[in-house]
């Protein structure tokens, strides 16, 4: 995807590669990569969080939500942590969530991102649901959500846990059953896969707009891209490389 970006963007002396690196080497790593010729990098799980601490400085988004998943290399040498993952989220939905209700599911770092992303953006109400209370309860007092005991209707479900990966489990796991899904203005599944997640399909056979977790990785990617190299970001080219199997 980002590959695709470089070339639609004409950097021809730009190169985007796979770093896999173990959890005990991750700082010493990503302080060599400047030296290295890299202007950035982007951080998956496990490292968002040890992305951050490494980081001499860091974006609103990336502070308030604990976690990096974009590293800058600034020519002075400051590392400069930001989050994507946020304003992703926000760029990829059908409407602006302005006053408008969201539902998010789970109450991991990707909910943590949405909840603060959707807040961020001005939505009215933004309720987080998970099954254990306890860790709804602490992340919505932490970024002024409410947590929710059972799920609550509004204008957008976002689901951030893995519950509906599987495409013959259904979705009895969720909170939220079929017929409850036309009355969502979107629906939101942060995994992304091969093939549509459960809870994509259902959403789609009741009439519900979508947005699926490639079509985020994407928004993230476009945003990271811009940071990167300060040129606007191909979107459509690098949302066709990301949905080639």
């Amino acid at each position: 995807m980002q590959n695709a970006a470089l070339r639609a963007a004409g950097l021809e002396g730009w190169r985007y590669q796979h770093l896999p690196i173990p959890p005990e080497l991750v700082a010493e790593t990503l302080r060599a990569l400047p030296g290295a010729g890299f202007r950035g990098v982007n951080v998956t799980v496990p490292h968002k969080e040890a992305a951050l601490a490494v980081a001499g400085r860091a974006s609103a988004e990336a502070d308030a939500i604990g976690a990096a998943n974009t590293l800058l290399f600034e020519p002075d040498g400051t590392i400069v942590a930001e989050n994507t993952d946020a304003p992703g989220l926000v760029a990829a939905l059908p409407f602006s969530p302005c006053g408008r209700s969201a539902l998010v599911l789970g109450a991991g770092g990707s909910a943590r991102a949405a909840v603060w992303a959707l807040l961020d953006a001005g939505a009215g109400r933004v309720s987080v649901w998970n099954r254990t209370p306890e860790r709804a309860q602490r992340l919505a007092e932490e970024l002024g959500a409410s947590a929710v005991p059972e799920p609550v209707p509004a204008d957008l479900l976002v689901n951030c846990t893995t519950i509906g990966l599987e495409t013959n489990t259904g979705l009895k796991d969720l909170p939220v059953d079929t017929d409850e899904l036309a009355r969502f203005a979107c629906i939101v599944d942060l995994v992304y896969a091969e093939t549509e997640t459960t809870l994509i399909s259902a959403a789609r056979a009741a009439g519900t707009p979508t947005v699926d977790g490639l079509e985020l990785l994407v928004r993230q990617g476009a945003l990271s891209f811009e940071r990167f190299t300060g040129r606007p970001a191909p979107v459509d080219e690098m949302r066709a490389a990301a949905r080639v199997v």
